[in-house]
């Protein structure tokens, strides 16, 4: 019977456990995650990720022996509790009637000075969720005790202990200030202080599983549950203690999400979608996203990674795909994207991998991320090509890819033995490529992005 650290990966496609002893991957299971419909409004489905986590553990129970767990989940979603339960379901961020309070909400906002928040769709910004569900549903939230990340709500869940954590609150969700590390105004101005618990750190335990959890699933009363982290702020961590700025972490998924330790915050610029996120140990972290996974599966239509022969044949071709292919995240989010030209079949995800190092390459240029290694870790970190456009597109950086694509748990389960004693894996160095026509290529797709971003402005 092993010592194991079990992680609760809520992500925006997936659910997932995993478990861990000193860094290596013992087993896990991962199932969809599912957006209910509502009413009130489109939510995400807590119960379905619950029972799949307590089967999960019940499972693994007989195996193995937990000592910890640690949950980690996506941004932008966050939970009004009351004393045993929610008091409101916990509303998806792509739900666009949030929408409807924006001219009162907007005179609310902290200036992006402050907040290093970038106004954002639908409700990428927790504190728009939170200020639509005071003022339009004051039924459901007069029942609330408490509000917490999405994280949190799941060690609150396994514990009965609430608390605030600012890898949870500084994920520009207009609510942490983080050059002065604490609340931003939007706090005072919305009047919800009394609703945000006690600060504490992502690596702090909160306490041992509640009794009928251990009778449920086997495990020990005494087991530990840990406050959980911001998911892509868990992919960074394996890097912030073994390698010395500067660097650039892109964690790869339903969104690439590019996090540039010991870069300067000066270049970050809310219409570019870049941002200050903020590390587990309260550092603001220079940042850029976008929805490259979507978009990938967009453009390409179907799965599988290309070879470098096809993306030189899309360059051949001078077929483009210009953002952009999400409403969501990006300096193009407001734009429709488009193909211009003719792609095989058997190309299209060499087109995709190509526009996702483009957007990638440009986002990492306007941040002024000019210096440091690359390290991809996630889904793209297995896509060769993507790894290879990218370096060759950035050539004075050298570029890494993590072997695995559980880089967000394994990140998550050093919270529970923090700092971490043991050697953390080092990413692979990815095979520089020279790669025919790219030069080119991505002059004429900028000049193609900077007129459509023109015309879009005179409109």
């Amino acid at each position: 019977m092993s010592q194991t650290v079990a992680v609760f990966d809520v992500g925006k496609t997936n659910v997932k456990l995993a478990l861990f002893d000193e860094g290596r991957l013992l087993w896990e299971k991962s199932a969809p995650n599912r957006v209910l419909p509502g009413p009130p409004y489109p939510n995400e489905d807590v119960e379905s990720a619950w029972n799949f986590f307590l089967d999960a553990l019940r499972e693994v129970a007989l195996t193995h022996q937990i000592s910890a767990i640690v949950p980690t989940a996506h941004g932008a979603a966050g939970a009004l509790i009351g004393e045993s339960k929610l008091a409101a379901p916990v509303m998806d961020y792509e739900f666009a009637g949030v929408e409807v309070i924006e001219s009162d909400y907007a005179r609310l906002r902290p200036p992006f000075s402050e907040s290093l928040s970038p106004k954002v769709p639908a409700g990428l910004n927790l504190g728009r969720q939170l200020a639509y569900q005071k003022w339009r549903r004051p039924d459901l939230f007069a029942k609330a005790r408490y509000f917490v990340g999405y994280p949190q709500y799941w060690a609150w869940r396994l514990t009965g202990v609430a608390a605030s954590e600012v890898t949870s609150l500084g994920a520009h969700t207009d609510l942490w200030a983080p050059l002065q590390g604490q609340v931003s105004s939007l706090v005072k101005a919305l009047g919800v202080h009394h609703l945000l618990p006690p600060l504490r750190r992502a690596f702090d335990p909160l306490g041992p599983i509640q009794p009928d959890i251990a009778a449920l699933t086997g495990l020990a009363p005494e087991t530990q549950v840990f406050c959980g982290i911001h998911d892509s702020n868990a992919s960074l961590l394996p890097y912030l203690i073994s390698r010395q700025a500067p660097f650039t972490v892109l964690s790869t998924g339903t969104w690439v999400i590019l996090m540039c330790v010991g870069l300067s915050l000066d270049q970050l610029d809310p219409r570019d979608d870049t941002l200050a996120n903020v590390d587990a140990l309260g550092r603001p972290i220079a940042c850029g996203r976008f929805m490259g996974g979507r978009e990938f599966a967009v453009i390409a239509g179907g799965g599988g990674n290309p070879d470098l022969d096809a993306v030189e044949r899309v360059i051949g071709s001078g077929a483009m795909a210009l953002p952009c292919f999400s409403d969501q995240g990006g300096p193009y989010a407001a734009t429709k994207g488009i193909i211009r030209g003719e792609v095989a079949a058997h190309d299209q995800t060499a087109l995709a991998t190509l526009y996702c190092a483009l957007v990638g390459d440009l986002m990492l240029t306007r941040m002024g991320a000019t210096s440091g290694d690359l390290i991809i870790e996630g889904t793209f970190a297995g896509n060769l090509a993507f790894c290879q456009t990218l370096g060759a597109l950035r050539p004075k950086q050298r570029v890494f890819a993590a072997e695995d694509v559980v880089g967000t748990a394994r990140g998550a389960a050093m919270l529970a033995h923090w700092p971490p004693s043991y050697p953390i894996t080092a990413p692979a160095p990815v095979p520089a490529a020279s790669i025919s026509g790219l030069d080119a290529y991505r002059d004429a797709w900028t000049a193609a992005i900077n007129s459509i971003a023109r015309r879009a402005t005179n409109a």
